[in-house]
């Protein structure tokens, strides 16, 4: 019974997976920004790309 009780108040666990909330939050929010980037990237390469083979055929 000793165990259960020293259990129920050991916060340790509760902290590590509160760490862990916000690592995952963390990367989601990055993942989300860098795929934004990468399309606005994406939209920009293209039309470079797009104006570049223009020049070409003038």
């Amino acid at each position: 019974m000793k165990f259960f009780k020293t259990l129920l108040r050991n916060e340790e666990g509760a902290t590590a997976i509160e760490y862990g909330l916000i690592a995952a939050l963390i990367a989601v929010a990055a993942i989300t920004a860098m795929q934004g980037l990468g399309n606005e990237l994406n939209t920009t390469f293209g039309t470079v790309s797009t104006k570049m083979g223009e020049s070409n055929t003038v």
